[in-house]
């Protein structure tokens, strides 16, 4: 499967904007380019009964987070703390900076 093109990175803090957890925040904690998906912490839980094993010799119920559509999130600036698009801006040495659309400021890398 060929590899897709994310608008969000891992450590981003995101806002959801459509779906069931609409309004919700989270931060990314997994990015899944080849089916333009994303996992958000606290976002999407669910629930999966697990049989004892060797790895968890309990078993029970296990809670985790689903993924769910990169297009749902949309990035959050640090500075005003509302949701905003990003453009990239090369500078002349060749490295790639995260622009906010609504401000205008650069928006640092988590990781």
């Amino acid at each position: 499967m060929a590899r897709g093109k994310v608008h969000v990175r891992r450590g981003d803090r995101v806002r959801i904007i459509a779906g069931n957890y609409k309004g919700a925040t989270g931060q990314i904690l997994r990015v899944i380019p080849a089916a333009n998906q994303v996992v958000v912490e606290g976002v999407n839980v669910r629930k999966r009964h697990q049989r004892p094993s060797p790895q968890n010799p309990e078993g029970g119920i296990v809670s985790f987070e689903a993924p769910i559509d990169a297009s749902n999130v949309m990035l959050i600036d640090p500075t005003t703390d509302e949701p905003t698009r990003i453009r990239v801006r090369i500078d002349t040495d060749g490295t790639k900076e995260r622009i906010s659309v609504r401000t205008g400021n650069p928006i640092p890398t988590a990781e």
